[in-house]
């Protein structure tokens, strides 16, 4: 227990602050604070599920740092060439989001046309750094019944996921979620806020063969 809340104090402080910092350094220190259920654990409080699972992805230290400058350029390749995406970098991963409106048309789960244009730039830098995993999460606003948003949001999830192996991504790389309307960002008062919480979020993190040569090349004098 000692040990879990002062990992969480650790994380707090940096996500409280810590603006000189920049995002590889931060995420060495989350990294080797968090883990799994602490990462859990924040992302639960903080309404953010994708920041959680980051989190808790995370491996800290040297190693981190590694991973880090890795996911840096991966960033800004997604930010750059894939219109329509919220990019952030988080620690040692990547969250790239997505209006519900860029990939589905109103209470739909099928991609629209204009989806191919997003999701085809994002599947050829996915393809370009192999050594990653991608986990899809559906999210919805608070609107209708609540199983019908989590089917929604699992649907609109495995659709994605379904879309990108077709270009080429791994199966083995891709894992889904549906959050329904459980994790808002957002108010759901307001038409603004509704909007913000019907999305899709991608989180990029490191496999296990990039864990392991970022933990070589970390050990490099």
């Amino acid at each position: 227990m000692q040990k879990t809340l002062t990992s969480l104090a650790a994380v707090a402080i940096i996500l409280a602050g810590c603006k000189s910092m920049n995002k590889t350094t931060k995420g060495a220190i989350i990294g080797t604070a968090g883990g799994g259920a602490v990462g859990a654990v924040i992302g639960k409080v903080a309404g953010n599920t994708a920041l959680g699972a980051v989190i808790g992805a995370a491996v800290g230290g040297a190693t981190g740092a590694v991973i880090g400058h890795k996911m840096d350029k991966q960033a800004k390749e997604i930010e750059s060439q894939v219109p329509g995406a919220k990019v952030d970098r988080v620690g040692e991963g990547i969250v790239v989001e997505f209006s519900d409106k860029i990939l589905f048309a109103t209470n739909q789960f099928t991609l629209n046309a204009a989806a191919s244009t997003n999701l085809d730039k994002l599947a050829t830098i996915l393809k370009g750094y192999p050594d990653t995993d991608i986990e899809i999460q559906g999210h919805t606003d608070s609107q209708g019944a609540d199983d019908y948003n989590m089917t929604l949001s699992e649907k609109r999830a495995a659709s994605v996921a379904t879309y990108l192996k077709g270009k080429g991504i791994a199966a083995g790389r891709i894992k889904t979620k549906g959050f329904g309307e459980t994790a808002p960002v957002a108010t759901n008062d307001t038409e603004d806020g509704r909007a913000q919480n019907r999305r899709v979020n991608f989180l990029i993190t490191a496999n296990e063969k990039m864990k392991a040569d970022a933990k070589k090349e970390a050990a490099k004098p």
